[in-house]
């Protein structure tokens, strides 16, 4: 297991920033989630992300892969970590609020242990299964105790489950055919591949061509969850892992909701529930326990003390 490594102020800096911008993809997608369908915000997402990324991508002095077998790692990934999760999530964002979404997406670590130990990757180490375990008594916090298990608020919290199990996956395929892949490379290469299969399948079942024109504030919407959501999001992302280590750059997980949480509340007139935040307070705990860094901590000072 990795051992988190210092971070300074900027890294800081930039976690808080990527937090904002990973918030503001929630919200930004639940604005354009009331006019137009899922996967077609998810077309828009990926096609203008992967255009904004291009010219970083050849001025950095990368080059687009020549044969089919040269794409194919990327497109797996482009399905696993954009098209799908993308999809659910949206999907769940026409049923539940922005906030309750990012909540349910912090579940990402958790599945991505489950997913490994499944795969014999890693190992499922006692604090790890804690952990899952906590992350499954907060998403019960969050459907609530009423006995009702069947409505809309349940098919929007097992969506937004799918999106995360589906990052999980993602990991998993990056970790098998992505490896040593420079970060940018891989995030424009799968951008484009997300581009390819999502167009396909909006062009059969959306026919976006036939939808009306969305309002501005949609169009806005769309625009900056591809600008801050995506592209700039992943540059953020891509800094602080190489800086600071994936330990510290997946504390992001546990800001995110925040953020999402604030937005809608401020801008979409969200009410912010007693259990959301108890739950996403347990959530949060359990990925602590995946993380590492509080067993770390406690150990190192239980030894010091003796």
């Amino acid at each position: 297991m990795e051992t988190p490594k210092t971070m300074d102020r900027q890294d800081w800096c930039l976690l808080i920033l990527l937090s904002i911008l990973g918030g503001s993809t929630y919200f930004f997608a639940g604005v354009a989630v009331k006019e137009l369908p899922p996967l077609t915000v998810v077309l828009v997402r990926v096609f203008l992300a992967s255009l904004l990324l291009l010219p970083l991508f050849w001025y950095s002095g990368h080059s687009l892969p020549r044969s089919f077998s040269g794409w194919l790692p990327f497109m797996g990934m482009g399905l696993l970590n954009n098209v799908l999760p993308f999809g659910f999530i949206f999907a769940g964002q026409t049923l539940i609020t922005v906030g309750l979404s990012s909540i349910i997406n912090a579940m990402t670590p958790l599945f991505t242990v489950l997913v490994m130990a499944a795969f014999l990757e890693e190992r499922l180490t006692v604090s790890r299964a804690i952990g899952v375990l906590l992350g499954v008594v907060g998403v019960a916090v969050l459907q609530g105790f009423d006995g009702s298990l069947i409505g809309s608020q349940t098919l929007g919290i097992i969506l937004c489950m799918a999106g995360a199990l589906s990052y999980g996956f993602a990991a998993l395929w990056g970790r098998k055919f992505l490896t040593g892949v420079p970060a940018l490379k891989s995030a424009t290469c799968q951008l484009i591949s997300s581009t390819l299969i999502i167009a396909v399948v909006v062009g059969v079942i959306d026919k976006p061509w036939t939808l009306p024109i969305p309002s501005v504030e949609v169009m806005f919407s769309l625009l900056a969850l591809a600008v801050f959501g995506t592209a700039f999001g992943y540059i953020v992302f891509f800094r602080i892992l190489v800086h600071a280590g994936a330990s510290n750059a997946m504390l992001v997980t546990l800001l995110i909701p925040v953020t999402a949480l604030i937005l809608g509340n401020i801008f979409l007139d969200e009410v912010v529930q007693a259990k959301e935040i108890i739950g996403a307070l347990i959530i949060g705990a359990g990925f602590l326990f995946i993380d590492g860094r509080v067993i770390h901590y406690l150990t190192r000072k239980r030894n010091a003390a003796n």
